[in-house]
This record gives C-alpha cells, structure tokens and sequence, in this order.
C-alpha cells in the first residue's frame, strides 16, 4: 500500500465543476471523517467550480454554516496522471514541497454529484489511469445521471416508470423549447408536471408547474442546467427511498431498510432547500412499511441496480401509491449512483437503520472498489 505503515491512501475527490458543487463539499467532509485515520491516509482533493484540480487544505471548510454553502476556494495545483504507471496525480507547481509519496494513491473515492463527477466523465478518466474508484463504471454512471436513459433501461427489466416527455424537435434533436410538448402530451401528462433538467440531481433547476402559463419559465430554468429537458407526470404516493450496497465476496447486491421522506405541511415538494437548508421534511428511517411493501421495495431496488449494470452503491427513489385495481403501485423516480453522503443524508441513515455504520459503510465501499479494481473491459 501507498500510505504511511501500510496504511491504504484514499483520494478523496471533491467539489466539482456541477450545480452540486457544494452538496459534494458537505458529502466528502463526512466520508473523511469516517476513513480511520489508523488504517487509511486521505489525500483531499478539490476541484474548483471552473475545473482546476488541487490538493486541499485540511482546513477547508466542508459543511453548510449558517446557511453558507462550502466551496473549493484554492490549493496546490495538481493533475491525474494518465499513466496507469504514475499511481494518480503530479503536482504542477514547480517548487511545491510535496513530494510522490503524497500524490501516490490506492484508491479514489469520487464524492461527485452531477455532472462531470456522477456521469461517467471522471470514471473514464480513472479508468484511463488505471485506478480502482468507488461506485460504478461508465456506462452505469452516465445511463443513471440522464433520466431519459435510465428509464429506458428500467422499463427494458420490467420496472415501472412515471409518464414522461423528452423535448425534441421534429428530428429528434434535444431542443428545449416550450412549444414541443404539444396539447395531445399536455392532456396525457395532465397537471401537475415537474419539469427537470435530464442530467442533474438535489433538485437543482427542477420546477413545479401547475399552470401552463409556467411551462416556458420552467423549461428554461432547466435547460440552464441541462440542454436536455424532461417533463415527468406527478406520481402521487409516498416517497421511499432504499440503498443499495455491492455484497461482500459477490453474489446479489445487499438492500437497505427502506426510508420515507414526509413533507411537512406547508412544503409543496422536496425541492433544494428543503433538502438541504430548510428544517421542513420529516424521514422515518426505517419507513412504516408491511414487511411485504418493505420486501417490494427492496427487491425493485436490486433489480434497478443489476438493470443498469452499477457497481459499489446505489440509491433508489421511488414513489408508493394505489393503483387503479386497489393494490399498491410502486414507481421508480430515479436512481444515484453516488447519493449524498451529508450527515442528513438517506444513504448512510438506511444503512445504519440496516445495522451498517457510517465507518463500516465507508469501508465496505472502498474494499469493493480495491477488489472491483478498474472496470473497463479490455
């Protein structure tokens, strides 16, 4: 191993170039707080808003304070080594006293929301440099951050999927304009409809419509984030949430304890704030299910996980209510392949209800990721 007395050294990656800039921050502070100083040594590595890579201060600040989101600010230049041979990142700055020995890395642990971190960018990258990475692969990653895929790939496995439109023009171009969703797909959808950019996640330029007279503005708030806009039917019914944890030694994929987040009154939906800076949702973790509804979930979660082919981890958002013949209904909204890892995240909530530990969680995903090695076929 890399590390000092054998210890294994995890590259901590995180920030980032998305929308999810900040939530990344808050989500890797915790996971270094769990790596046990006495087997692994953390190589912090940020990556600012408009890309650079440095190696971080320990004293960063990787939490919301007083409402104020965190952010890679500065650090010591650094850069991926694309030589499987070079064992991860080159300080760049002529000078730096910092020597191999600090930039060698066993594994990385990619704490990326959105894009250029959750959608097989920096997966490719990692596998170019030949280093094993926490969470899945490309082809998982990418399929998993655009919604339009991913519910193509659960309805090709027999998952449920909500109603939806993708705006394309008449050649099948990705085009975010409003006048696309036409008064047949409107009288489909019915109201209300969320309208979301394709490849993004914490809610981030998703609107609520409950008026046409929205739809334009709505549209191009996603779009700012996506050029790819998707228009979903509300699903009414409860939102349960379930992880999912790659089993030790192989075989089926381990499923968590379902979740359910209970908006408060007043809280018309589960938007950034409420997620992140609003003390107005309620989870129940482990969520009031039957044992059968709780056996339902779990196993549409493994299925969605094997579906889209994820490695390591996963977080699956469903939606639970009657259907027309009286029974329950349950609807896969979406799948993470690297939830959010903040102290209030469902992630590490439902594990710890499940008997994981955040430590434990923490580990079992970077011994996944040393056995898993890099994953792209040769």
């Amino acid at each position: 191993m890399s590390g000092t007395g054998g210890k294994v050294r995890v590259a901590v990656v995180f920030g980032g170039r998305s929308a999810e800039h900040a939530i990344s921050c808050v989500s890797a502070g915790s996971v270094i707080s769990a790596l046990d100083p006495d087997r692994y040594d953390v190589v912090r590595v940020g990556i600012t808003p408009d890309g650079r890579w440095v190696l971080a201060d320990p004293g960063q600040r990787l939490a919301i304070s007083g409402g104020e989101l965190p952010e890679v600010a500065g650090g010591t230049a650094v850069s991926l080594v694309g030589d499987p041979a070079g064992r991860g990142l080159a300080v760049l700055e002529p000078g730096a006293a910092i020597g191999p020995a600090l930039t060698e890395v066993d594994v990385v642990f990619p704490v990326l929301h959105g894009a250029y971190g959750e959608d097989g960018t920096i997966q490719g990258l990692l596998e170019m440099a030949g280093l094993p990475y926490v969470g899945s692969g490309v082809f998982a990653s990418a399929a998993s951050m655009d919604k339009e895929f991913t519910k193509k790939l659960l309805a090709a496995a027999g998952l449920p999927q909500g109603d939806h439109v993708v705006l394309r023009d008449a050649a099948g171009a990705v085009c975010a304009d409003p006048s696309l969703l036409d008064e047949a797909a409107r009288e489909r959808l019915g109201l209300p409809v969320f309208v979301k950019p394709s490849r993004a996640g914490s809610s981030i330029g998703i609107t609520k419509v409950t008026d046409w007279s929205q739809f334009p503005e709505a549209v191009a708030t996603a779009a700012a984030v996506d050029p790819k806009v998707v228009v979903e039917a509300s699903v009414p019914g409860r939102e349960i949430e379930c992880g999912v944890l790659a089993a030790r030694g192989g075989g089926p994929p381990d499923a968590s304890l379902p979740a359910e987040i209970r908006l408060r009154p007043g809280v018309d939906w589960y938007d950034f704030s409420a997620k992140y800076l609003d003390d107005s949702v309620d989870f129940d973790v482990p969520a009031d299910l039957t044992p059968e509804q709780t056996a339902a979930v779990q196993e549409a979660s493994r299925r969605a996980y094997l579906a889209l082919d994820c490695r390591g981890l996963a977080r699956v958002d469903f939606f639970l209510g009657t259907g027309p013949d009286g029974n329950d209904r349950l609807v896969i909204n979406e799948v993470n392949t690297m939830p959010g890892f903040t102290p209030i995240s469902m992630f590490p909530r439902m594990w710890a209800a499940s008997g994981v530990g955040y430590a434990e969680l923490v580990d079992r995903l970077v011994a996944s990721a040393l056995d898993g090695g890099p994953r792209t076929a040769r």
